[in-house]
């Protein structure tokens, strides 16, 4: 994908500082968010057991459920522990012809999930041994494997604490 160059990535930037300067409020000067977090993000996978085996077994978040998703028959509806009561979830949709993954407008880019300093070592000597590709760490993201599950759903492992962003605390209560 060409990336904005000249005036064009003059304009996007301008813009972007626009946004910041109209939209973003100091760190104490931000109200509380009406959420509680998120309950669980849901995917569609190829293959449940695949899904699982990858989850579970090599990137090490536990299976906590396995049913029937209650809108198609047929259909099972699982989830995995990411940590800090926070849930990933996979359907599958037999008899559905879905298309690969496809970058593009309302598709998730990836979803970065927080991981320790020492489970970050352990994830991306797995990758190594495994052969599995992923980016980083590099091009100054020193805490950052990006890559694929099976599904071809982008993910991050971030060794960064919650609520921070690049050492830069973004929550009243980051720190987790």
């Amino acid at each position: 994908m060409p990336q904005p160059t000249g005036d064009e990535l003059t304009a996007v930037r301008d813009r972007r500082a626009a946004l910041r300067e109209k939209y973003l409020r100091p760190i104490d000067e931000r109200p509380a968010s009406t959420a509680r977090g998120v309950h669980h993000a849901a995917f569609i996978c190829k293959d449940v057991e695949q899904t699982i085996r990858f989850y579970q077994d090599f990137l090490g978040f536990p299976l906590v459920e396995l049913v029937e998703n209650r809108d198609y028959a047929g259909s099972s509806h699982f989830f995995f522990d990411i940590g800090h009561d926070n849930l990933l979830g996979f359907f599958d949709f037999p008899g559905h012809d879905h298309p690969d993954f496809r970058e593009t407008i309302g598709a998730l880019q990836h979803m970065a999930i927080s991981v320790s300093g020492e489970q970050f070592d352990v994830a991306k000597a797995k990758f190594d041994e495994a052969g599995i590709e992923y980016l980083g760490p590099d091009r100054g993201a020193d805490d950052s494997l990006y890559f694929r599950d099976p599904n071809g759903l982008g993910l991050e492992l971030y060794h960064e604490k919650l609520g921070a962003f690049e050492g830069t605390q973004l929550l009243p209560d980051a720190g987790r």
